[in-house]
């Protein structure tokens, strides 16, 4: 569910959705605005449990913070991919 495996394509594992997610936090957004982006932009359907999920992961993974209802990356997340 994680990772992409023998049943579970690439782009449907968490960590690619995950992934996702985080390109599309550049700037502080609520759920529903990164829900609305990520539906325009996702290459295969993405259900909304998936979503939370992904959120879900990324939250445990100390990448994202919801402060005040507004989504926000954690510092240091997108800098270290540089």
């Amino acid at each position: 569910m994680i990772l992409p495996s023998k049943h579970l394509p690439q782009e449907r594992a968490l960590l690619t959705v995950g992934a996702m997610l985080l390109a599309g936090l550049e700037r502080p957004k609520t759920v529903s605005a990164l829900w609305q982006e990520v539906q325009k932009g996702a290459p295969a359907a993405l259900g909304f449990d998936w979503f939370v999920l992904a959120l879900d992961l990324l939250y445990v993974l100390d990448a994202i913070q919801l402060r005040d209802g507004i989504l926000v990356l954690r510092v240091g997340v997108m800098d270290q991919e540089a």
